[in-house]
């Protein structure tokens, strides 16, 4: 399982078209994504107390485009799409608040 953070409204709308492509995939040539261990020091990183976010729920099997790990230096391994998300990837869509502090913590649907 893989995880992307991004807005309600793009996440809604990548649904309904079939596709989704994030703005780094023109920028830096791949979808930025985490595994569920990494996905809250990406949020506390550069999402601090952004509202109206969702995380997009990846089944790595179901995705078309190539998916390589690639090492964030002194972080780790990052799972990184290069080429548009196919929708049928996304298994579900998750609200991700920020905690009163504007921290994030993992919802409960993905504590294992």
């Amino acid at each position: 399982m893989l995880l992307h953070i991004v807005d309600r409204e793009r996440a809604i709308a990548a649904k309904q078209s079939g596709t989704y492509r994030a703005d780094s995939l023109d920028t830096e040539g791949f979808i930025h994504c985490s595994t569920p261990e990494q996905v809250i020091w990406v949020a506390n990183q550069f999402y601090r107390g952004v509202h109206d976010l969702v995380l997009l729920v990846i089944e790595v099997d179901r995705v078309h485009a190539e998916v390589k790990y690639e090492p964030v230096e002194g972080v780790g391994d990052f799972p990184h799409i290069y080429g548009e998300l196919n929708a049928d990837a996304i298994v579900q869509i998750i609200d991700f608040p920020p905690n009163s502090d504007g921290s994030f913590t993992l919802p409960k649907q993905l504590l294992t």
